[in-house]
């Protein structure tokens, strides 16, 4: 991945949520570092067009996001719209998953992951 300047602020928020995951961030972490799903390389909580991506295969340019009850309450749901429309304006894919669906059905989760690689017309 390309470097690109990234403020003091946003990295130092990156580094603190790779050391503070949550549960579901965890266990699809455990599924997607060092290459285990399928020999893809994702990154975590990567600073990607001034946000956080949580999870970043970069050679497909495809973003994981993870999501708590927060994500539905207020004006997240519409924060999260507008985050997502500028990283697709960027070329990037974004899926999204509740937490619930990682705790509950991880192997699911990682067959939608390669879906949508897949869906993109790259082999996986």
């Amino acid at each position: 991945m390309p470097s690109r300047t990234i403020s003091p602020k946003l990295r130092a928020n990156a580094k603190r949520l790779r050391r503070d995951m949550t549960e579901a961030e965890a266990r699809l972490w455990g599924q997607l570092r060092a290459h285990r799903l399928m020999g893809l390389k994702f990154r975590r909580q990567l600073p990607i067009a001034g946000y956080i991506a949580d999870f970043a295969c970069a050679e497909h340019k495809l973003i994981v996001e993870l999501d708590g009850s927060q994500h539905a309450m207020g004006d997240v749901p519409d924060a999260d719209l507008v985050r997502t429309r500028r990283l697709k304006e960027i070329g990037w894919t974004v899926v999204r998953f509740w937490n619930d669906d990682v705790m509950k059905d991880l192997n699911g989760v990682c067959d939608h992951i390669l879906a949508v690689i897949r869906e993109q017309g790259n082999d996986v």
